[in-house]
């Protein structure tokens, strides 16, 4: 029974997780990328907040070392991470900067040896291949060579960038043993914070517009209610790793729900450098469990 509201908890947030990009494109049409942020991280916190006081958890916000945390882990994520993501929305198509981030978990193999001193096995370097091979059939944009215009190529380099973020904040956050909810209330928080910022001092507040309302939804689902599901689904579950390889049923729905309701034309070298992307990291995490199974 467990595992099965496991199964029903995971399969929400990735369904949550599926529209983002689509989410994120709608509002852009109305709404700058930074105003965007600024919308959907203030929603997200107050939803958190929202949540915590409806299962009476208490968040900690006296230990000054803890909201120093947060400030450093609020700027990594939401701040740096999504600015950079919805920035490479901005100048791409949904279907080319949306599977372009999911090479984190590759950036993360990466980033391993000089944050956590590992060593790469031969296997590491052959997943980065393949998943790298993946980066570029889908920066082909449907062509059959390598000639994005200049506008394109800033966009791919910041959509694949924003996974090495992601990376980061993941080596940050995991060293941080504090209550996750608690955590990522208090990042968002401190995200709003430093977003409001940019926006005081460049672009300006928000009018309201049809794009807040993607926007709101994005803050209310993909930040907020999708990370509260994850997290009671790995609670729940007996096998993490089970679970945690349903993620990447993510970005081939998202791909479904841009086709659908953005209508756009699905190229097959997306499809497949989605493909070569995603089999390079479930690759490296078989042979990882597969070490551990043989004591090595």
């Amino acid at each position: 029974m467990k595992q099965r509201k496991s199964i029903f908890f995971a399969i929400i947030a990735i369904l949550m997780w599926s529209t983002s990009g689509t989410a994120f494109k709608l509002s852009l049409k109305t709404l700058e990328f930074s105003q965007l942020l600024f919308v959907a991280s203030n929603t997200a916190w107050i939803t958190l907040l929202i949540y915590s006081i409806l299962i009476k958890k208490r968040i900690n916000i006296k230990s000054k070392s803890n909201l120093l945390r947060s400030a450093l882990g609020g700027f990594l994520n939401p701040f740096l991470f999504y600015m950079i993501l919805l920035k490479a929305y901005s100048l791409l198509p949904a279907q080319i900067a949306q599977p372009l981030n999911y090479t984190w978990p590759i950036m993360l193999v990466i980033l391993s040896v000089p944050f956590l001193k590992q060593k790469l096995k031969w296997f590491d370097y052959a997943a980065i291949t393949i998943s790298f091979l993946g980066v570029l059939a889908i920066s082909l944009q449907g062509e059959h060579s390598f000639r994005p215009d200049r506008q394109s190529l800033v966009g791919i380099l910041l959509a694949t960038g924003s996974s090495i973020i992601w990376a980061s904040f993941w080596i940050f956050n995991v060293r941080d043993k504090r209550d996750e909810l608690e955590k990522i209330l208090l990042n968002f928080f401190f995200g709003a914070l430093f977003i409001s910022l940019w926006l005081w001092l460049t672009k300006g507040f928000p009018s309201f517009s049809s794009g807040w309302y993607p926007a709101i939804y994005v803050g209310i689902t993909e930040m907020a209610i999708a990370f509260v599901c994850w997290l009671m689904a790995l609670q729940l579950s007996d096998n993490n790793s089970r679970i945690g390889n349903l993620v990447f049923l993510s970005p081939f729905l998202a791909l479904f729900f841009i086709h659908l309701i953005l209508k756009e034309q699905i190229f097959i070298s997306t499809f497949a450098g989605l493909a070569l992307i995603v089999g390079g990291i479930m690759f490296q995490q078989f042979m990882v469990r597969y070490e551990k199974s043989r004591g090595k």
